[in-house]
């Protein structure tokens, strides 16, 4: 799946603003940003459901959306809210999907019944889906969506609404789809979800800020983040804030993680920063121990959503 210079416009609202992507088969690529980021309108341009103001997309050798008909057959799209029918049962859902997809007649049945194994279903099949727990909505939406075996699978924040138990058993399934072919695009707002793709784009403000494999983009904030152990940290933190450099300061427990917004000098080294906050803080009267640190997927997101919104604001 390609794309280039994505763009969709509501009015003067820029909602996606000149996307490059491309998408690995047979991977999960993770789409990263807050809510309001652009990741729900990107998807439903890629699958053909939102005409893009500009650009080009190219999915399954499909030119979208002039050829979207002919690819609806081929993916699947999974929401983030249950929007199957409540007052069917979990196999009565499953044929319904199986007949709206063309799932083939002497087909159905035995796919079906491979669904309800594969998911776990043998004891529920005649269970109203509205009586369902979260989790298990979410691995009857998940098979519904895949019941004609897609070649491409959309997932909108699939797992806002479950336990982390059923959202790490649902994340299994995800990846046993992409052992089986199956490429998936999944957006979210849940850092140890991001950690789980094979790689990652982060959107902000419509904009495509990042985009590698997890390992790469932590490995952009080398030298960049730091723990910080202090008696008072509420105290430190408002004292660290202040320094030149700090890009964010969270609170982890009794410690703080610091973020700067570049790395240190040449020369100088993460030595360096660590001596300055210690020597900021002992100097407010707070004995404190700082430490460099191997960034995270939080680090990357706060790294580049507020570097890109300095500079959204700088331009205005």
């Amino acid at each position: 799946m390609r794309a280039h210079g994505l763009t969709r416009r509501f009015g003067d609202l820029v909602a996606v603003d000149h996307v490059d992507l491309e998408v690995p088969s047979r991977q999960v690529y993770g789409f990263l940003g807050p809510n309001g980021s652009g990741k729900s309108t990107t998807i439903r341009m890629l699958c053909g459901l939102l005409t893009p103001s500009a650009g080009e997309i190219e999915v399954l050798g499909l030119r979208i959306p002039a050829e979207a008909e002919a690819l609806r057959s081929h993916i699947g799209y999974m929401t983030q809210k249950f929007s199957l029918f409540e007052d069917l049962t979990v196999r009565e859902n499953l044929e319904f999907l199986a007949a709206i997809q063309g799932v083939p007649r002497q087909r159905t049945r035995a796919r079906i019944d491979e669904l309800v194994e594969q998911y776990h279903f043998g004891d529920l099949q005649k269970q109203l889906a509205g009586t369902m727990s979260g989790g298990q909505k979410q691995r009857l939406a998940l098979a519904c969506a895949v019941i004609h075996e897609p070649e491409l699978l959309f997932l909108d924040e699939p797992t806002s609404a479950v336990d982390p138990e059923s959202r790490r058993d649902f994340w299994e399934k995800l990846f046993e789809l992409a052992d089986a072919g199956t490429t998936l695009l999944v957006s979210t707002h849940l850092m140890d979800e991001a950690e789980r793709c094979h790689r990652l784009a982060i959107l902000d403000h419509g904009v495509l800020v990042a985009d590698g494999t997890p390992h790469e983009l932590t490995a952009r904030l080398s030298r960049r983040t730091f723990m910080v152990e202090a008696a008072d940290p509420r105290r430190a933190q408002k004292r660290i804030v202040d320094l030149p450099g700090v890009l964010s300061v969270a609170q982890v427990g009794n410690s703080l993680r610091v973020l700067m917004d570049e790395p240190a000098a040449d020369g100088e080294g993460a030595e360096h920063t660590c001596r300055v906050i210690d020597d900021a803080l002992s100097g407010a009267g707070q004995q404190a121990t700082t430490v460099a640190v191997q960034a995270n997927l939080e680090d990357v997101f706060v790294a580049f959503t507020r570097h890109d919104a300095d500079q959204r604001q700088q331009a205005a």
